[in-house]
């Protein structure tokens, strides 16, 4: 990943797989409620580290991801904290009727991590991409959202939604990211977006890898002399509705970038927002209509328009309308 160099972050570390791993360890260590269930994917989640530290608190289901949700509603349901972790694309083709019903509708205390978020798993292909499970988990209204950006978030996500009463969704990346945040320092509370840079020229809203992307669209614009602020949009639901409209009361313009389809995604829901409080000109950055190819993530991101330079674009454009509006002119 070719993230961070413009904006001055710190450099890769570990996957953020990895980082779910310790994580999930730390979390489990601290409390004897958590369990975890595996869909036969531990290795790749990365959810095995408890199995090797509390053997009697994991358990692996196999690959029968309807069954790993109920058998995790129904742990719930006996007073234990179970994290249900697998990748998002099975879960939600594979088990949706029983994250509905079972954990959603019945809004039952288990934490869900859909690992492999997005197209940057690469080579492994389209049938293991989550590219459309925000939408999904967007249609099932108990659910918290929650989508780490960097591996200080991903910690601080892990412990908050196993301290959360009620369902929760993690959306995890098989890819390292560079550190934004100091690790144990990232500010996160559920249901409030982070502003990582400031400006007033226009606002970026970003959730997941593309936060850092944004944070590089931002150090170019700046160097053209437009100041952007950058929203790290961590919780998709609770969505931030304060910050989303005094971004756009205090900058007059706003950008979405998010790896996942446009169609039901993060920017959807900021533009809804946005509409009813305070409009102002808007550009999307995601995934059209499409499923994506198999191959390098960067190559991935480059040809599906997932870029700093593609977020870049598409702040001058907004930039430009929000100037042409004040000037009474339509774009």
């Amino acid at each position: 990943m070719s993230l961070g160099h413009d904006a001055g972050l710190t450099p890769h570390q570990a996957p953020l797989r990895n980082v779910f791993g310790d994580a999930l360890l730390a979390v489990a260590t601290e409390n004897p409620r958590v369990v975890v269930l595996d869909g036969d994917l531990g290795n790749s989640t990365k959810a095995e580290t408890v199995r090797h530290a509390f053997p009697k608190r994991f358990f692996n289901l196999g690959i029968a991801e309807s069954n790993l949700v109920g058998v995790g509603a129904g742990l719930a349901a006996c007073g234990l904290i179970p994290w249900i972790t697998s990748f998002s694309s099975f879960l939600l083709c594979n088990a949706y009727d029983q994250l509905r019903l079972a954990v959603a509708m019945s809004n039952i205390n288990a934490k869900v991590l859909g690992s492999h978020g997005g197209i940057t798993l690469g080579k492994d292909g389209p049938t293991q991409m989550g590219i459309e499970d925000l939408a999904l988990v967007g249609g099932m209204p108990t659910f918290v959202m929650l989508v780490p950006s960097d591996p200080a978030s991903m910690h601080a996500a892990v412990r908050a939604a196993t301290e959360y009463v009620g369902p929760v969704w993690l959306r995890s990346s098989r890819v390292a990211l560079p550190q934004i945040y100091p690790m144990g320092e990232c500010p996160f509370e559920i249901g409030q977006a982070n502003i990582v840079h400031q400006g007033d020229d226009l606002t970026i809203i970003a959730c997941g890898i593309m936060v850092a992307a944004a944070l590089d669209a931002a150090a170019v614009l700046s160097r053209e002399g437009i100041e952007a602020r950058v929203l790290d949009m961590l919780t998709l639901r609770p969505m931030d509705t304060t910050a989303i409209v005094a971004a756009a009361r205090e900058t007059g313009a706003i950008v979405t970038a998010e790896e996942h389809l446009l169609t039901g995604g993060m920017g959807s829901n900021v533009a809804r927002i946005v509409a009813s409080h305070h409009p102002v000109p808007m550009r999307f950055v995601g995934l059209a209509d499409t499923y994506t190819d198999s191959g390098d993530p960067d190559d991935l991101l480059r040809k599906y328009h997932l870029t700093a330079a593609d977020i870049a674009q598409a702040a001058r454009e907004a930039y430009a309308a929000k100037h042409d509006a004040g000037n009474g002119r339509e774009r």
